[in-house]
């Protein structure tokens, strides 16, 4: 059964006058209705994310006046942004007290032949959900600060439910929103300038020369299929889930994060969140467990990118006691069922996932962009590890510069497949940072100098025999 906003709303409305009736919780000693107690805690959360960029459009305050059916006095909303501004962030994380009587409804069983069998807890946070989607809908541009919030604030709401048994993934919900009632402005494909902007960001990555090629392709071609449709012509139906093989460390989760916010630049994409997950994020010890947990993956990565690591540990095993091939058919049910709404890009060493693919006639036909992220040189290891030292206030000696390079070299020779590449520059300027800070400690009253400058004797027992080489 789905319904729309105001659907869901009327529901909770309704659910709320029966937890009244029935004193659930002693509900009836708070000093004002539920119902309206529930209201004025929607109106907050609306308020909360509507002021994300501390503008709340006239837009954004017809959709909430029309959903909560109220009058809104710009007095009494000023008041609530600015207790929201001396709440910060912390609001986020704090559990709204209508919610409390609709778990103890469900946990206890306590409304006889429930109608909503024992869902309504489950039911009022989809309606924040669907509030939320809608709120930033009507935005402009719903950036990352808005996305985050809505997030944050679903995820506690969530969490919450599953504290107490209450909480219901897609697939066993009686009552499931609908569609958005106010879709996302379709991006101008001759005005890109946010695309433009994140591309400029993926180009200024270090390295990954072909990767940059690869992406740039892709998007014109979704850019060129939207100038297309919008001219009455016909489109390819172009599938967008992909494969990146690579070593650890060659930037595959970054790529995929700017994809995200790519696709949503494009209109592909309405959220463009990045969820990233390896095996323990989906697969569970127990028959019909990892379905339910990687439908809970799914529904948070909806309209966004699921990022699946080393994806070809799902089929290793095969046993009667592993359940990574459950895990693999959810994942497969989601990917056709939501094809325009979530893109799938699995990762890991090239030829476990080609393994992994040919494994599965599903698989392997839902994916058909195959991106190689290639090791760095010792050069452009370097360049990061400067880019790492400089966002940390440290810089490098021309003598420790020399040894990272000879250290970078000959990882990449002797033990390439175990190179962990900008990880690798991440652990090498911890321990360089460390050692560093041993040997100053002992300066007296050391200078700006010696605080900010890693020599090559901090990196000695990083780098054998490197103060003696020079």
């Amino acid at each position: 059964m789905e319904k729309t906003l105001q659907e869901m709303m009327a529901l909770c409305d309704s659910i709320c006058m029966t937890i009244s009736r029935l004193n659930i919780g002693g509900v009836l000693a708070l000093s004002m209705p539920l119902k309206v107690l529930l209201h004025r805690e929607m109106l907050e959360f609306a308020l909360y994310l509507a002021d994300s960029d501390g503008v709340i459009t006239q837009e954004e305050q017809d959709l909430i006046k029309d959903t909560l059916q109220l009058k809104m006095r710009a007095d009494e909303v000023n008041a609530i942004r600015r207790t929201l501004a001396m709440q910060g962030s912390s609001y986020g994380s704090t559990r709204p007290k209508a919610m409390k009587y609709f778990i103890l409804a469900d946990a206890g069983k306590k409304i006889g032949n429930d109608p909503n069998k024992y869902q309504n807890a489950q039911i009022l946070a989809d309606t924040y959900k669907l509030f939320a989607e809608n709120i930033l809908a009507v935005k402009e541009s719903a950036g990352e600060k808005e996305t985050n919030r809505m997030t944050q604030y679903i995820t506690m709401l969530e969490t919450f439910l599953k504290e107490y048994g209450v909480f219901y993934t897609s697939n066993f919900k009686l009552v499931k929103p609908k569609p958005l009632l106010v879709e996302k402005k379709v991006v101008d494909p001759s005005n890109q300038e946010n695309v433009d902007k994140l591309m400029e960001d993926l180009n200024a990555l270090i390295g990954l020369e072909r990767v940059k090629k690869d992406i740039a392709g892709i998007v014109d071609l979704i850019r060129v299929q939207k100038m297309r449709e919008a001219k009455g012509m016909k489109t390819a139906d172009i599938s967008k889930h992909m494969v990146f093989y690579g070593n650890p460390g060659t930037g595959k989760t970054t790529v995929a994060r700017l994809l995200g916010k790519i696709f949503q630049g494009l209109g592909v994409l309405k959220g463009g969140q990045l969820v990233e997950v390896d095996r323990g994020g989906l697969v569970c010890g127990y028959v019909g467990q990892t379905a339910i947990k990687t439908q809970e993956v799914i529904d948070k990565a909806m309209d966004g990118v699921l990022f699946i690591d080393e994806a070809y540990t799902l089929n290793v095993g095969k046993g009667e006691n592993d359940f990574g091939q459950e895990a693999v058919d959810t994942l497969l049910k989601a990917m056709e069922d939501n094809r325009d709404r979530m893109i799938v890009i699995v990762a890991g060493y090239e030829e476990p996932m080609d393994e992994f693919l040919d494994s599965n006639p599903g698989l392997k036909s839902r994916f058909n962009k195959y991106i190689r992220f290639d090791d760095y040189s010792p050069e452009q290891l370097i360049k990061i590890l400067e880019g790492m030292c400089s966002g940390k206030d440290y810089k490098l000696s021309p003598e420790a510069r020399t040894a990272a390079i000879e250290y970078f070299d000959n990882c990449l020779k002797t033990q390439e497949e175990n190179f962990a590449n900008a990880r690798e520059v991440r652990n090498f300027l911890e321990k360089a940072i460390t050692n560093h800070a041993t040997r100053v400690v002992g300066i007296k009253n050391p200078t700006e100098e010696d605080l900010c400058t890693i020599l090559a004797e901090d990196v000695k027992d990083i780098v054998p025999n490197v103060i003696e080489k020079q």
